[in-house]
């Protein structure tokens, strides 16, 4: 039986960036569904989600000469998703069918995402709540809640138990709440639903 070769995220990114399809395969087959699932919990509608998803790796392919990460493709392909799902939200306010559309289908859930991705004072306060956190807290806090790694995987990055990671995750979530409700005047409830999007 043959050996599967497991690239990691740099091997990857560098054999993309010469054209190599099966490389551009294997990114697709590692991320999509996650990605999917991600942005399905947003949007909520099956054939928009399929949609934004490969426009994602349309636009991959059309500018992986361009590509430069700065943490991990993970995240890199997620704030993609993000700008993506917020494109979308801003063409539904134009769009009076798709709009009731849904509304109908996520409805009460909608305002909130609404507010969520729209509301860049919350985001920015936000991140800068997660920038007071200790060095160690805000790398987990990161790594499990905005790039969706398991505590297994980050327990083995960090070389940390998982215990110390649940830890981490449970004071950083305290902080960080405390955080934006002292910050409240800045954008009170956007703030506090940024945050829960990050706690389920």
């Amino acid at each position: 039986m043959p050996i599967t070769y497991i690239y990691d995220e740099q091997e990857l990114l560098f054999l993309l960036k010469t054209g190599d399809k099966t490389a551009f395969t294997h990114i697709y087959n590692r991320y999509s569904k996650k990605l999917f699932l991600n942005i399905y919990g947003l949007v909520k509608i099956e054939e928009v989600t399929e949609e934004i998803l490969q426009d994602i790796f349309v636009l991959i392919w059309e500018k992986r000469e361009t590509i430069t990460i700065y943490q991990s493709f993970n995240a890199y392909l997620f704030r993609i998703a993000k700008n993506k799902v917020t494109d979308f939200f801003r063409k539904l306010k134009r769009d009076k069918i798709l709009f009731d559309r849904v509304k109908e289908i996520s409805s009460p859930v909608y305002t909130h995402i609404e507010e969520t991705i729209l509301d860049n004072e919350a985001s920015s306060v936000f991140h800068k709540a997660i920038s007071s956190l200790p060095p160690q807290r805000r790398q987990v806090f990161c790594l499990c809640k905005m790039e969706g790694r398991s505590y297994h995987e980050v327990s083995s990055m960090l070389g940390i138990s998982r215990s110390t990671i649940n830890d981490h995750i449970v004071k950083a979530t305290r902080a960080l709440r405390e955080c934006l409700i002292a910050n409240k005047e800045a954008a009170p409830l956007g703030c506090l639903v940024f945050l829960a999007s990050y706690l389920q």
